[in-house]
């Protein structure tokens, strides 16, 4: 609700067969977007077989950690985050920038090209920054930015990756709708049904501890309602 709370941040990977919770872990990060890859591969090392689909909400949204996964044989699929600040001022978005990955360039809403004109190195991630000197003569440039020099659009070396994740996000809405259910179930069930919506004890590796114990008893609860006691018994023995 746009506030900061004294708490921990859970974090569950959750197969899409049984609904059973595969990984778990408890950070302190304020967000999730550093904590894609580490479960993901956390739950594939304990799902062996098919390349595996993960699902996630735009919280997760993070080009290095994308990268990470696909690296891996994993195929993310993670819904962008709207975080323009052009958009809030009704002015254009690079969503408006037409890409051109033969010329390494972009076209902008005028039909000017913006070419490639340096690279930087912001957070660890090599940026590519694209300009065109049409923009001082340019009858658009009131709608399109405040900057005097002209509008610049930035572009990460790798951005194909998101790109190409963003176009199987569109080609499979029905699976990821599939998300919500898999992900938020279990912490409903865990915080209502099960009365375990607060940690009792206090300290990282004591509350990694007490999730764990949490997580496995929603797990024996599904168990037994998918094979029942015998076969659960039997498969302990």
């Amino acid at each position: 609700g746009g506030r900061i709370e004294v708490c921990y941040n859970v974090q569950t990977a959750v197969d899409a067969k049984h609904k059973l919770i595969v990984a778990e872990d408890v950070t302190n990060a304020a967000g999730d977007r550093d904590q894609l890859s580490p479960m993901a591969t956390a739950a594939q090392d304990l799902l062996p077989g098919a390349t595996p689909v993960v699902l996630a909400d735009q919280g997760y949204y993070h080009g290095t950690e994308i990268k990470t996964c696909l690296e891996a044989g994993m195929t993310p699929l993670v819904p962008r985050p709207r975080t323009s600040a052009n958009e809030a001022r009704g002015l254009f978005t690079k969503d408006d920038f037409v890409y051109d990955p033969v010329q390494d360039a972009y076209r902008c809403p005028a039909g000017e090209t913006l070419t490639h004109r340096t690279t930087t190195v912001e957070l660890g991630r090599s940026i590519k920054n694209y300009r065109t000197r049409a923009c001082g003569r340019c009858a658009l440039k009131p709608r399109c930015t405040r900057n005097q020099d002209g509008r610049k659009i930035t572009r990460w070396v790798d951005e194909h990756l998101l790109e190409a994740m963003a176009r199987r996000l569109r080609g499979a809405p029905d699976l990821f709708a599939q998300r919500k259910a898999l992900s938020e179930h279990p912490f409903g069930t865990m915080k209502r049904g099960m009365d375990q919506g607060y940690f009792l004890l206090k300290g990282l590796r004591k509350v990694r501890g007490e999730f764990s114990l949490t997580a496995l008893a929603y797990n024996l609860k599904r168990v037994l309602n998918i094979v029942g006691v015998p076969q659960l018994v039997a498969a302990l023995a």
